[in-house]
């Protein structure tokens, strides 16, 4: 996706089972970081890293109802249900999708994050490929920590 300057950043997996999400990527190899709560999302977090597979961000349901609810009342075991992508000038690479021809509409406008580091995080329903996530101003993924 050059052409839209963003680069893969993570999957995002929604659960009301973040031990048995955590527990089945652990058993896959990957390290994960402490569960942090987003209250500018309303969902808890956990970040998950391999060396040789993609990066996944469970997300659970947080306290005062979140984006999430809905689509797990519908899908009880959980879902994969976006990719996120990270930019490094959010306006452009929405601009270059609009010029390529593809529809774009915001769900969600830019807020900070607080699992990376207060970079911004917007959602956007893409005609004909579905919900992404975009980062703006984050390459570096956040270092998962191991648990003993």
């Amino acid at each position: 996706m050059a052409d839209f300057d963003l680069t893969f950043h993570h999957l995002g997996l929604a659960t009301p089972r973040p031990d048995k999400a955590r527990e089945f990527l652990r058993g896959l190899g990957y390290r994960h970081g402490e569960s942090i709560f987003d209250p500018e999302q309303k969902v808890n977090l956990i970040f998950c890293e391999h060396s040789q597979m993609p990066a996944v961000e469970i997300i659970s349901p947080g306290q005062g109802g979140g984006p999430i609810d809905k689509m797990l009342s519908t899908n009880p075991n959980g879902l994969i249900y976006h990719p996120c992508y990270s930019s490094q000038d959010l306006t452009r690479s929405l601009a270059r999708m609009e010029a390529a021809g593809t529809r774009v509409l915001c769900v969600s406008p830019p807020k900070p994050a607080i699992l990376f580091n207060g970079a911004l995080v917007s959602f956007y329903s893409v005609v004909g490929i579905g919900l992404i996530e975009i980062l703006e101003g984050f390459t570096p993924r956040p270092s998962a920590n191991p648990h003993s």
